[in-house]
């Protein structure tokens, strides 16, 4: 059934690799708990102990201050065809924005996506697979067209704005601080 690991065995890259929706889990000490659903070819496998994920402009910015505050992360991705399985993947994040000296080395990974918001740098400390035999089967009949293009008539300008009106604390009303580091 499940079992732990201290790395990324190259069996669970190619599993990670073929997935196409992850789930992100953060938490500061007294917030709400934010679980949130992500795709569109934003992550990618460092090595064996780091992952990056490009974080996308939407309706909320939860992750990034939980971070901020508490960089603990679980990444869950679950096997919707092929054999059953359930892969956590635990570790510590942290934030990397626009304007941080890290950005242009790891954006340069990602195919270029409107509305890029943050990159996420994980360190993994522990994987944990479980068996997943209660998960559906489901197919994958492609990317969801809408935020890309919500994203490009907005523009740059638009997406900052958005920022400001929309993104600068979490539903707890802790601060993301995306304005201060990426305006």
């Amino acid at each position: 059934m499940g079992k732990k690991y201290s790395e990324i065995p190259g069996k669970l890259i190619e599993f990670i690799k073929a997935q196409k929706i992850f789930f992100i889990g953060t938490a500061t000490a007294d917030s709400r708990v934010s679980v949130s659903p992500k795709g569109m070819d934003s992550l990618k496998v460092i090595d064996k102990n780091r992952i990056i994920w490009l974080n996308l402009t939407g309706s909320g910015n939860e992750t990034a201050a939980h971070i901020q505050e508490n960089p603990r992360m679980t990444i869950m991705f679950c096997a919707f065809e092929g054999n059953p399985m359930i892969l956590r993947l635990y570790g510590t994040a942290k934030v990397i924005h626009q304007n941080d000296s890290e950005w242009e080395d790891l954006f340069k990974l990602f195919k270029p996506i409107p509305g890029a918001r943050q990159i996420f740098d994980i360190s993994i400390d522990l994987l944990q697979t479980s068996c997943g035999m209660g998960i559906p089967y489901y197919d994958y009949v492609g990317e969801r067209e809408q935020l890309d293009k919500w994203a490009e008539k907005k523009g740059e300008d638009g997406i900052k704005q958005y920022w400001i009106d929309k993104n600068q604390e979490t539903i707890d009303g802790i601060p993301t601080n995306i304005v201060s580091k990426n305006i």
